[in-house]
């Protein structure tokens, strides 16, 4: 019987249409639904808003909703097809002026996304460059007299929607990922401290076990000693208890074996060597004072005070650490504060052992390069400390100097060690600050409010300007300076009226007299001068060939559409 293993397939998350870098989620569909939304409603506004301006007139039916649809769709699609959501919104912008703020929304989102410098850039000047193509293309559609008002249109447009747009989401783009980078090198310099700390209490805890292992070995060399000498004694005096001795010295050697590779666990362990070494007399008074004395042979001024009896019969590791505190400190005061008073004080009651160094301000100021310290010797100094079930304190004094305060215990039983002294926290660093949910909110919250505000502040303007050239389009201050008279020439005629007005000449349709027989074709303008009595005049000028035959001025009816139906003043 044979069995055949299933094909594995990958689990590959498809991006959505809707997601930026890095997002996922369902939330993301009901996201794009409610721009969409928004988008309709703010084309809506500007439709409605913007009726003084001619071209922000939805005209063309069924065409102009279908533009209008996709400049929806690629304002939703916008984060996860950057390209072709600014250059297509930039391009329909030219066509159907209303969705310039969708277009603004689309270049501030992807100068904001796009991380390189050269995309980005190239990216927003196609935009730029779409805008007035297709104002100049689409121009008679979209009622403008002459193609240089469509490039106008386009370049007002696609500064205000594409170029300033552009220029704030690249700034807090960067802005974003600076943060994001500072965040980063907080977190690695939180993990490399901790690190630290952590390597520096295993180094202290490797150099207890080599000063235990120097103990207890000195111990276990005496105890195989005597043996020997109780196994050649009893050799002759009672033979029968020779191999009870043998016994002993095999344990103790075996003993000494098994610490040797118990410790060989921990790796290469710092041993004192030396005069520093760990001797019976290590944490007496009497080696406290040499280190004070070998201080003072150095150049420090130290005082030292001793309250209570000797620390000779207290164990060990309570001598070891009233040492290191000392000598840690006083080595310290060498580096970092060369020549400041110090003091030395050690109490020793019943219970415990509390040890003082402090240090004044120092002379002279220490050296930039040694003024700071990595502290990593006073963290094995806590870490001694807390092992003994005591606590260590060192921090600045208000006067500008340094203490160092130790409270051991005098005789601390097994275990005492405390929970303070877990120096092996392996929880992640975050990089992003945590906040809570509602901080959070807020966040969100004051960003969409400065976006709004920053959408209307774009809108504002796009308005001022398509004004301006709205008006431009439809003023009669001749371009040359010159009157027109008969016999000019047609780019004469042009230079000083301007180009034809296809609105006027609409207008002007079936209230105009009989053109001349000889005319080949006419242009229609339109005066500066306020209709009077509900009356427009427009200018007919008629040429044959290309001179200037008939100058005759027209009054139409002004036609307005109140909201029940359609009237003509006449």
């Amino acid at each position: 019987m044979s069995f055949s293993a299933s094909p594995v397939t990958e689990n590959r998350s498809v991006r959505s249409l809707f997601a930026g870098p890095g997002e996922q989620g369902r939330w993301l569909l009901w996201r794009a639904a409610g721009e969409a939304v928004l988008a309709g409603a703010l084309v809506l506004v500007m439709y409605k808003g913007g009726g003084g301006v001619s071209y922000l007139k939805l005209e063309g039916g069924a065409a102009t909703l279908g533009l209008i649809g996709v400049a929806v769709v690629l304002v939703s699609v916008r984060r996860r097809f950057p390209g072709a959501g600014v250059v297509g919104l930039a391009a329909l912008m030219g066509v159907v002026p209303v969705v310039a703020p969708l277009t603004a929304v689309a270049a501030y989102t992807a100068a904001r996304q796009i991380q390189t410098s050269r995309r980005r850039a190239g990216l927003l000047l196609a935009a730029v460059a779409s805008a007035p193509v297709t104002c100049v293309m689409f121009a008679p559609w979209m009622g403008l007299s002459r193609w240089e008002f469509g490039l106008a249109l386009g370049a007002v447009l696609a500064t205000i929607t594409v170029v300033v747009p552009g220029l704030v989401g690249t700034s807090v783009g960067q802005q974003d990922r600076l943060l994001r980078a500072l965040r980063e090198r907080a977190a690695a310099a939180e993990e490399a401290r901790r690190l630290a700390d952590s390597e520096s209490r295993m180094r202290e805890r490797s150099r207890i076990a080599a000063e235990m292992h120097d103990l207890v070995g000195h111990r276990l060399s005496l105890v195989s000693l005597h043996a020997g000498g109780l196994e050649m004694a009893l050799l002759k005096e009672a033979p029968a208890l020779q191999n009870e001795a043998a016994l002993v010295r095999s344990a103790t050697r075996d003993a000494m074996q098994e610490l040797r590779e118990a410790l060989g666990v921990l790796g290469p362990v710092e041993r004192d060597t030396g005069t520093d070494a760990l001797t019976d007399a290590t944490g007496t008074r009497a080696d406290v004072e040499a280190l004070v004395e070998e201080s003072q042979s150095g150049g420090i001024p130290v005082a030292f005070s001793w309250e209570g009896p000797d620390l000779d019969g207290r164990p060990a590791r309570v001598r070891r650490a009233v040492h290191r505190v000392v000598r840690e400190s006083l080595t310290n005061v060498h580096r970092y504060a060369a020549g400041a008073h110090v003091s030395v004080a050690v109490r020793h009651t019943e219970e415990r052992v509390a040890v003082e160094v402090r240090n004044g301000v120092p002379p002279v100021p220490p050296a930039a390069a040694t003024g700071l310290g990595s502290g990593q010797g006073l963290i094995g100094l806590r870490e001694r400390v807390a092992l003994l079930g005591g606590a260590m304190e060192a921090d600045r004094t208000p006067g500008g100097g340094f203490a160092v305060a130790a409270d051991i215990p005098a005789d601390p039983g097994p275990g005492a060690e405390t929970a303070d002294t877990a120096p092996y926290d392996n929880v992640p660093v975050a990089v992003d600050e945590p906040g809570s949910g509602f901080s959070a909110l807020q966040r969100r919250l004051g960003g969409a409010v400065t976006g709004l505000l920053g959408l209307v502040g774009v809108v504002v303007l796009m308005m001022f300007g398509l004004v301006l050239v709205d008006q431009a389009q439809f003023t009669s201050l001749p371009a040359s300076g010159e009157e027109p008279r008969l016999g000019m020439t047609r780019e004469r005629v042009k230079r000083a009226v301007g180009w034809d007005d296809t609105a006027s000449r609409a207008a002007a349709t079936g209230h105009e007299p009989p053109r001349p027989v000889s005319a080949t074709d006419c242009i229609y303008t339109n005066t500066s001068e306020e209709p009077k009595s509900g009356r427009l005049e427009i200018v007919r000028y008629c040429f044959r060939s290309d001179s200037l035959i008939a100058i005759d001025r027209i009054t139409v009816p002004m036609v307005t559409e109140p909201p029940g139906g359609r009237t003509t003043h006449d």
